[in-house]
């Protein structure tokens, strides 16, 4: 194994019914992790990703804009495996909520729908929040715990006609900061990890000629070895770092951290 140290450990995904959240969970799965993943509501999707990950793993149904769901979600998981080793925070909503040609016509902010605004907010930035304080007082009664989230490239936070879901992921990076701080010295690491372009995910609208902004669209298995890596004990104490998925270098994990093309830190 690349990762001795994944077999038997315990990941919660939350949005892991697909895209980038279906292939971490199939990656550590495979790894020998025992994984428990989300989905806003029931559906297909969710308990397909389950029984292809196999047993033991947990589908749970949670809306990571409740926090009674995330408390629930937390007690579940632990109540299934033991403890939670890993969190990662991976539930997310695009701006196909405001519009589904918002990456060729897009939508001015005072055009948004308010109602689709305040559903971005709420799943992209107090769904990470409600997670990992629901999760956290159990890490650091063990001592130990990471916690990963999952943004998106720099000139995403910014481009035209992407707001509220560029800058809600820019608050996620920030927050990530200020988590890492505030979780320093007691064995749980904070970190973010992002594709490093458009994924082949719902997030964009179907279409033949799907692809990002830039002309290019990443297969969503780009997550996978950055993810084994970041869960395993090889990231242990390093906190408040930003890793690229595109860049990434399964020998030289530090080179992608400080890759100059891209902030080399969080924020």
């Amino acid at each position: 194994m690349a990762h001795p140290s994944l077999e038997g450990r315990v990941v919660l995904i939350t949005g892991g019914s697909r895209g980038l959240g279906r292939e971490m969970a199939l990656a550590l799965a495979q790894a020998g992790c025992h994984v428990a993943i989300t989905g806003s509501t029931a559906s297909d999707a969710l308990y397909q990703t389950q029984a292809n990950l196999g047993p033991p793993a947990l589908a749970l149904v949670a809306d990571v804009t409740d926090a009674r769901a995330c408390a629930k979600a937390v007690e579940d998981t632990v109540q299934a495996f033991g403890r939670i080793d890993v969190l990662i925070n991976n539930a997310g909503l695009g701006m196909r909520a405001i519009s589904e040609t918002f990456n060729t016509v897009p939508t001015k902010f005072w055009e948004a729908d308010a109602s689709a605004w305040t559903r971005i907010i709420d799943t992209n930035v107090n769904g990470p929040f409600l997670m990992a304080q629901a999760v956290v007082p159990q890490m650091l009664a063990q001592g130990f715990g990471k916690i990963i989230n999952i943004s998106t490239s720099d000139i995403t936070m910014i481009r035209n006609g992407y707001s509220p879901y560029g800058p809600t992921k820019a608050f996620l990076e920030a927050a990530s900061r200020v988590w890492a701080a505030d979780l320093a010295g007691t064995g749980v690491d904070v970190n973010v990890l992002l594709p490093g372009g458009a994924t082949d995910t719902d997030l964009l609208p179907p279409s033949p000629n799907k692809k990002g902004a830039d002309g290019n669209l990443l297969s969503p298995d780009i997550m996978r070895a950055p993810t084994l890596w970041l869960c395993s004990d090889a990231s242990n104490g390093i906190t408040g770092a930003r890793y690229i998925a595109r860049l990434w270098d399964d020998a030289n994990p530090d080179a992608v951290r400080s890759d100059t093309r891209e902030k080399p830190r969080i924020m």
